[in-house]
């Protein structure tokens, strides 16, 4: 058997990924946050006080990069720790507010990083593509 890895989803998607953070790097610096902020920033503005183990478990990454990511955010003064006050070990997370500050243009520079890479898909191609993701992601979550 011939392995073509343009024949490859698992490369596909691989390039794809380096490629979408690629594209959100070029404006996300102007901005001053890194690609893998983006989704720690995206669930505090939606819920600040959150703890470390609660961003480890609905953003599906490691402790030890999750740990490196926030101590990175807070020397780049886009969070600050502060005790948990029902539970001693834990801290909760709360964004500054120049990271506050940040969220429509941070938001706004991903979706022209998502426009730049889907350019030249029809709206119904753009959804499919969305879609069958989804699906992939879905399908590697139960095995």
């Amino acid at each position: 058997m011939v392995f073509n890895r343009m024949d490859s989803a698992t490369y596909l998607a691989s390039l794809l990924a380096k490629n979408f953070s690629r594209a959100l790097q070029e404006r996300s610096q102007k901005l001053g946050f890194a690609p893998g902020q983006f989704p720690v920033l995206l669930e505090l503005w939606t819920e600040e006080g959150l703890t470390q183990k609660q961003l480890l478990d609905r953003l599906d990454i490691e402790q030890a990069t999750m740990a490196n990511t926030l101590s990175r955010m807070e020397r780049d003064g886009l969070i600050n720790r502060r005790k948990h006050p029902d539970d001693r070990r834990a801290q909760q997370i709360f964004l500054t507010e120049k990271a506050k500050s940040m969220e429509a243009d941070a938001k706004a520079a991903a979706l022209a990083a998502d426009q730049s890479l889907l350019s030249g898909f029809r709206r119904f191609e753009r959804e499919l593509m969305l879609e069958y993701m989804r699906m992939a992601i879905a399908n590697s979550a139960r095995s």
